[in-house]
């Protein structure tokens, strides 16, 4: 699909994987909004990258603010990419803790809201949109690829909350590309393993020293770059469509 005249919306734009999505597409001539809560990271990468680049500040889980998201990307140009890179973290929580004490609740929550209905309210708003868009040569009108994890495959101690939303988003692929085929608009997801983003606070030796020793080949963390080449040939390549691609340099999470 071709996107030099199409806008792309990438939600956690300003930051990590977002952001190393946002300039690869922006590089490959596409205008794009950066949709994320960090105004002024947000503004400053939209003012280094020009004026086809803007920033929305976007909550995920509020449909009005989506559709602000959505409506400042079709005034580019048609829109032809959403991706759900958006991140956080509640911390980590044993199912029943040391003291006997059961996880919260609420931190299970939290990581359901964000990572997996999040995803889908971008998703369906997105695809809805995509679905007025003129079909190209092949009948495509858009894709939406979201961000999953290792962790839906092979969570750790601790990880039951962020894994299960993250499965969940595993699980949303394939019958929302089946749901979507008759509007020409694929879905996919990525499966990221260890990579080194800002969230890590420290510098990526240590980091690498630190996560990176797990990763078989190449034996370091990933690099965000990585992750935006892989979005690129996603959107380059029709046939690809309703599948999880791992991105792991072969890494399986270990129970701890």
């Amino acid at each position: 699909m071709d996107i030099s005249n199409a806008s792309a919306l990438v939600t956690g734009g300003a930051g990590g994987l977002g952001e190393a999505t946002v300039r690869r597409l922006a590089g490959q001539g596409c205008a794009v909004v950066i949709a994320d809560l960090q105004d002024d990271k947000g503004k400053a990468l939209a003012a280094e990258l020009g004026d086809r680049t803007v920033y929305v500040r976007t909550d995920v889980l509020d449909s009005a603010s989506v559709d602000e998201a959505i409506a400042a990307a079709r005034e580019l140009a048609p829109l032809k990419v959403a991706v759900n890179a958006h991140g956080g973290t509640a911390g980590a929580s044993r199912l029943v803790g040391r003291d006997g004490e059961p996880a919260p609740f609420e931190q299970f929550q939290w990581y359901v809201n964000l990572f997996l209905n999040g995803t889908f309210n971008v998703l369906r708003l997105g695809a809805a949109a995509m679905g007025k868009n003129e079909p190209d040569e092949n009948g495509s009108r858009g894709v939406v690829v979201n961000t999953a994890s290792i962790a839906a495959f092979e969570g750790q101690i601790g990880q039951t909350a962020y894994s299960a939303a993250k499965a969940g988003v595993v699980g949303l692929t394939l019958p929302a590309a089946r749901d979507l085929t008759k509007l020409g608009v694929r879905v996919m997801a990525v499966a990221p393993g260890t990579f080194f983003t800002p969230a890590f606070k420290m510098d990526r030796k240590d980091a690498d020293e630190r996560w990176g020793a797990a990763v078989p080949f190449p034996n370091r963390m990933g690099d965000p770059a990585e992750y935006a080449a892989l979005v690129e040939h996603i959107v380059a390549n029709d046939y690809l469509n309703g599948e999880v691609i791992r991105l792991d340099g072969a890494l399986r999470f270990q129970p701890k």
